[in-house]
This record gives structure tokens, sequence and C-alpha cells, in this order.
């Protein structure tokens, strides 16, 4: 019962981590539709820019985060402006081709530039451990859950309460109309996207805490389409269940299937269960089917 415990409050705690790095996502595609399939590399990115901030130039955690905040925001606005502007109304491949493009542009471009700085970003505070109902806790995740729980929080209220949101969640629904109402779309792409940029660097750096850093990073951006797919694509709130659904699963296949399989079964058991939810509902638990007039 104690392993069981223990398998859960893992997998409870990686959920808040996955649902950041699935909110960077959501942002992006929640406002113009657009599949970012960069994000692996932008989450990478931002722990690199992270680390070298710490290692390279001396920099405190909270001064190595604002740098790597303000660069890769500065990335996704250029990029925004140069790149997917000229996209617009072009064909949905042709956002999937140069977002990947970019992706493998900026896994090449980090690994000449930021090599040979330590990857390895540390707790700001000895990692102790942490003892509940027996079960030990370590230090890193309770603090990579607790904090990607309070920015998920802080996304969620943004897009529900603010203003800005309130735009956003008007041009996902019809871009026409609001234009039409005076909102500034190509303003509020430029903002969706420095949204994912920074949101990266938050995901990339709790996710480094956790697993380490490096180039490795780029793998958490797989784990993303499981999750907003069976939340949701178009639901803040559907992404967040499905990050708690996979990490949960993911975390008691690893305890009790990967010792029986030889390892290497919890890695695709979102896949698995991505399949499923396909054939059963595809437009996700909390997603929205398209409706068209004809």
């Amino acid at each position: 019962m104690r392993f069981f415990i223990s398998l859960l409050v893992d997998g409870v705690l990686a959920g808040p981590v996955y649902a950041l790095i699935a909110l960077a996502f959501v942002v992006v595609y929640k406002t113009s539709r657009m599949i970012n399939f960069s994000l692996g590399e932008w989450a990478m990115l931002g722990s690199r820019l992270v680390a070298t901030g710490l290692h390279g130039l001396g920099l405190g955690l909270a001064g190595a985060i604002g740098l790597a905040c303000a660069a890769t925001v500065a990335g996704a606005l250029v990029f925004n402006r140069l790149v997917l502007r000229q996209l617009v109304g072009r064909p949905l491949i042709a956002v999937i081709m140069v977002t990947l493009g970019l992706g493998m542009l900026m896994r090449g471009a980090a690994s000449l530039a930021l090599r040979g700085i330590p990857g390895a970003i540390p707790l700001p505070f000895p990692p102790d451990p942490f003892i509940a109902w027996g079960v030990l806790i370590p230090a890193e995740k309770l603090v990579a859950a607790a904090t990607a729980a309070v920015c998920v929080a802080f996304v969620s209220w943004f897009f529900r309460s603010s203003r800005t949101g309130l735009a956003l969640r008007a041009i996902a629904d019809d871009p026409q109309t609001a234009m039409a109402a005076g909102i500034n779309v190509h303003r509020h792409f430029s903002i969706a996207w420095a949204m994912m940029a920074a949101i990266s660097v938050l995901a990339g750096t709790l996710w480094a805490f956790v697993a380490g850093s490096g180039f490795g990073v780029v793998l958490v951006g797989l784990k993303v389409f499981p999750i907003v797919i069976i939340g949701g694509l178009d639901s803040i709130l559907g992404t967040i269940v499905g990050a708690f659904v996979i990490g949960v699963l993911e975390s008691l296949t690893a305890g009790y299937l990967d010792p029986l399989v030889g390892g290497g079964f919890s890695s695709v058991t979102s896949y698995l269960v991505l399949i499923a939810m396909l054939f059963v509902r595809p437009y996700g638990m909390f997603g929205r089917p398209d409706v068209e007039r004809i």
C-alpha cells in the first residue's frame, strides 16, 4: 500500500509540471489555432539560458530566469513578426513545417552557442526530502509542483478574467468578429507567443529541477500532445486534468508494469491512452467539437 501511495504522490506531483508545459502549447493554439511543434526546443532553450545565467554570468536564479525570459520572449516576437505573419491564411501544414524547422534550428544553434555550459540548475536551498504519511517526497519535485501549480493558476486566471485574456478568447472564437470589434489580432498573436516563450522558460527550469537539464529537455515537448488531446486542445481545464491523468498513469505504469516487461512501457502509456481517446472522443474530455454551418 505504501508503494502505491508513493507512486500516486509522484504522479500527482508531476501533474502541475506537465500542465504548465502543456499550457505553453494551448496558449498559442487557443488564440491562433497554430500547432507549435517546436515547444520542446523552446523549453530546452529556456533551461539552457537559465543555466547560462547561473554558471556563465554568475546571476542568481531569479536574475537568470529573468534574462532567459527576456531573450526567449524577444525571439518569439521576432519569429512571430517575420515568419508567422506571412503564414496567415496558409494551409496548416505550412505552419507545422515552419515550427519543425524552427525546432531543428534552435537545437543546432543552442548546441553550438551554449556548449561547455553546465546544464544543472540547482535548487536555491538545501534539497532535503520531506516525509508525509511515511512516503519520502523529494524536495525538488515538491517545489517544482508547487511553483507550476501557481503558474497554471495565474495563466487560467489571465485567460478567464483579464481584458487581454478576454480578447484572446474572442480571437479564438471568431477572428473576423474580433477584428470588427476593434481588437488588434496581430498584436494579440504576439502576446500569445510571448506568453508561450515565458511559460516555456519556467517549464524548462522546473523540469531541470526534477529530471535534469541539458538538451534532453527537448523530449518533454513530446509529452504535450497526449495531454492536450486527451484534455481538449482548446480547454485549459482539460489540459490540467489531462496532465494529472498522464502523470499518475505514467507513475503507476513505471512502478508496476515496467519491472514486468523490462522497462519502457511507461513512456508509451500516454500514447495508448491518446489513441483510445481519439476513437471515443476525438476532441478530448473538455474540448469542443468544431461545428460549421453549411
